[in-house]
């Protein structure tokens, strides 16, 4: 079988290059992390070892922000956030009686207030 040549692409250079993007505003080295990620973000090739660079803190950022592919990654493993329920479905508390409390209603403000455009 033939191997696959060794990678140009390494975690410590895209790592070197987003601590240079936050330390000192550099958008060029930040363009050159983020095209680094993308490769790693959407190649198999480069999958685990792109699991292993979301351990960094700023290479998570990058990702929540720019590339989203942490949705993906959820999507691929079936995480679902659970849903919400629809707001004319609420479930009625029940009281001592086992009845639904009635809801209280509010008053009409005492005092009435003068319009300002008068």
């Amino acid at each position: 079988m033939a191997r696959t040549p060794p990678s140009r692409q390494s975690q410590a250079r895209i790592l070197a290059d987003l601590r240079l993007a936050a330390k000192r505003g550099d958008r060029a080295a930040l363009a050159l992390a983020l095209d680094r990620m993308r490769t790693f973000a959407h190649s198999p090739r480069y999958w685990e070892k792109y699991l292993v660079l979301l351990g960094n803190p700023l290479a998570r950022l990058v990702d929540l922000l720019v590339i989203k592919q942490g949705e993906r990654i959820a999507q691929q493993k079936g995480w679902r956030l659970p849903r919400a329920a629809p707001a004319g479905a609420a479930k009625p508390r029940k009281g001592k009686a086992g009845a639904a409390r009635p809801r209280r209603r509010r008053s009409a403000p005492s005092g009435v207030q003068p319009s300002l455009f008068e």
